[in-house]
C-alpha cells in the first residue's frame, strides 16, 4: 500500500473528509437538539423557508438526499403539520411542497438558533481566514466541476 504523503492529494482528501464528517455531526446534533428528527428534516424546512414552494425533487437535489429519503422526509414532515403539498397553479402535473404556518414558525425560531451554532464552530477564523477559507473552497468546487466534465 503506498504511503500517504503530507501535501499530496490523498492527504488533502483525508483532511477534507475528516473536517466534513465532523461539521455535518456538529450540524446533526444542532438540529437533533431542536427537536428535530434528524438534519435533513431540518434543511428541508430551511430550504423551503429561503426558496419558497418547491416539487420534491428539487427539494432533494438542494438537501443532497435521494429521491425515497426526500418523499419520506417530507411525508414524515407532512404528518407533523409542517409542511403541505398542493398542484402547481401553472402546471397541474406539478407538485409543490410548502411549508404550513406551524412549519414556518418552527424553522423560523431554529435556524436564529442555528446559525449561533454555526457561528460559533468558525468563530476562531478571522475574517482574513474565513475570506480565504471561501477562496479555498470555491476554487476547490470550480476544479470539481472542470474535472467532472
Amino acid at each position: 500500500m503506498p504511503k500517504i504523503y503530507k501535501h499530496s492529494g490523498a492527504h488533502l482528501y483525508l483532511l477534507f473528509w475528516k473536517a466534513s464528517r465532523l461539521v455535518m455531526r456538529y450540524d446533526e446534533r444542532s438540529a437533533i437538539s431542536q427537536g428535530f428528527a434528524s438534519l435533513s428534516d431540518f434543511a428541508v424546512l430551511e430550504v423551503l423557508l429561503h426558496m419558497g414552494p418547491m416539487p420534491v425533487n428539487s427539494i432533494g437535489k438542494r438537501v443532497l438526499l435521494t429521491s425515497g429519503s426526500i418523499t419520506t422526509a417530507i411525508q414524515r414532515l407532512e404528518k407533523k403539520g409542517m409542511l403541505q403539498r398542493e398542484r402547481s397553479r401553472q402546471d397541474a402535473r406539478v407538485v409543490l411542497v410548502n411549508l404550513t404556518e406551524e412549519g414556518r414558525k418552527l424553522i423560523l425560531s431554529c435556524s436564529v438558533k442555528h446559525a449561533e451554532k454555526l457561528e460559533d464552530l468558525f468563530a476562531s477564523f478571522s475574517d482574513e481566514e474565513r475570506d480565504q477559507f471561501e477562496k479555498l473552497i470555491t476554487k476547490f468546487d470550480h476544479r470539481i466541476q472542470v474535472l467532472s466534465q
